[in-house]
């Protein structure tokens, strides 16, 4: 018959290995436990099964519930290929004039989004040659200010 340890470490691998598989961290905590339970026949080879299923199961749901309450999912709204903000508060010179009701283009020293020339739309008249500042993200449009 195969000793104890060996079961418990072959879980915890199988789990660690479905894990990579999957991505989710959660079998992980479970793979992680059973190593932990394994460990712990192997230091105390005395111990009952039932305690070695009560171990993992305090184990497996502890450390679950430690690492939900620290884990923060950050929730991107984006479409892809485009920026999460980094774009506003950029300043840039405008090449072509815009008004309330005209597209404009303005141009940056450094690229911005994968170009230095963007189209620009804006709530007043900003002549060639005058900085302007992102204030939005508009579609396909950068909303600027005159500063």
């Amino acid at each position: 018959m195969m000793n104890a340890v060996w079961v418990w470490g072959a879980i915890g691998l199988i789990l660690l290995a479905m894990e990579m598989a999957s991505g989710t961290f959660y079998m992980m905590w479970l793979g992680v436990s059973a190593l932990c339970v394994a460990l712990m026949l192997w230091l105390f080879p005395d111990i009952s099964v039932a305690l070695q299923l009560v171990v993992f199961a305090v184990l497996s749901l502890g450390s679950l519930a430690i690492w939900k309450m620290f884990y923060k999912r950050v929730e991107t709204h984006h479409r892809v290929g485009q920026a999460q903000g980094e774009e506003i508060g950029r300043i840039g010179t405008i090449v072509e004039a815009c008004e309330p009701n005209v597209q404009g283009k303005i141009l940056f020293g450094q690229g911005l989004m994968g170009s230095r020339e963007w189209p620009v739309v804006a709530d007043q008249a900003i002549a060639v040659g005058m900085q302007a500042k992102v204030v939005a993200v508009e579609g396909n449009y950068l909303r600027v200010v005159a500063i």
